[in-house]
């Protein structure tokens, strides 16, 4: 029987946690043939776990305390990491504790896993539940991701990746930086599902204006070489049309030139050694079995 891992990252939002894991089993009781597991990295909260029992359709919930926070992207890298690594596993699904991505797609998920099983499937964003601001920013974002690096991102966390893509995903440098980036840099091949983005089950989203800006400069700056072409070639255009343009054409070369320097700074985070020592950060596992 094919075996699928659920991995979650958690800080602080234990209550959403809770509520997510029963979602997930209601929605996987119509799944058969496969099992089960939950692998539940905890970025050093503060705050601590309540009594978390196994669901009926689990066959374990591990959760993996981690000594000191360092953020989403990396725990989704240690965890990756970490399954492949230690487990026995046919796939591994990635998924927001918040209820942001919603159990009711899983079946949808795994229907096109079964349609190609050795091509991994990543849930398109088709809708999201933000107000128009932040959706706003969000377009914005894949505009200029779209421009300098040629790519569109238009997924997050949530998807299934077949056992061969983790193993090809599990050191790469950018998966420290980047999830989403790192799995279009690498995977060549990726079927979708469209997804509507939920709502999260308790307080307001999490993504502050600061946080955003960090997320899409880190998923741009995995493609950091696509950027500084493709920057050089609209550098010499705005030099070719300098004579009309003017101090426009001028304004806008110091800005492509400053956003190639934040790049490059934020690139710097794609740090390979951190990633293969991510274990030296896990301080202990509880596992829940019943």
């Amino acid at each position: 029987m094919r075996k699928i891992i659920i991995l979650i990252p958690v800080y602080n939002d234990w209550e959403s946690l809770k509520k997510l894991i029963e979602e997930i089993n209601e929605n996987i009781k119509v799944i058969n043939g496969i099992n089960f597991e939950c692998l539940v990295v905890n970025d050093a909260s503060t705050t601590s776990a309540p009594v978390i029992k196994k669901p009926s359709k689990f066959q374990s919930i591990e959760i993996l305390n981690m000594k000191k926070n360092k953020g989403h992207a990396r725990c989704n890298a240690f965890g990756i990491r970490y399954v492949f690594q230690n487990k026995d596993f046919d796939y591994l699904m990635l998924m927001d504790g918040d209820g942001e991505d919603r159990p009711c797609e899983i079946k949808n998920l795994v229907e096109k896993i079964n349609d190609n099983p050795k091509i991994s499937v990543v849930a398109k964003r088709v809708k999201r539940s933000e107000g128009l601001f932040f959706q706003s920013l969000y377009q914005l974002h894949k505009l200029i991701t779209f421009i300098f690096t040629g790519k569109n991102v238009n997924f997050g966390n949530y998807c299934i990746l077949t056992k061969s893509d983790v193993e090809k995903l599990y050191s790469k440098a950018s998966l420290w930086s980047s999830f989403s980036g790192s799995v279009k840099k690498n995977l060549k091949h990726l079927n979708e599902i469209n997804s509507i983005r939920g709502s999260r089950y308790f307080g307001p989203s999490q993504m502050s204006l600061l946080k955003l800006i960090v997320h899409s400069l880190s998923i741009i700056a995995v493609f950091k070489y696509n950027v500084f072409l493709r920057s050089a070639l609209i550098l010499i255009v705005l030099a070719y049309l300098n004579s009309y343009l003017g101090n426009l054409s001028i304004i806008s070369q110091i800005s492509i030139v400053f956003f190639n320097l934040i790049i490059f700074i934020v690139s710097i985070r794609e740090q390979e050694k951190d990633l293969q020592n991510s274990h030296n950060n896990l301080d202990n596992i509880d596992k829940i079995t019943h």
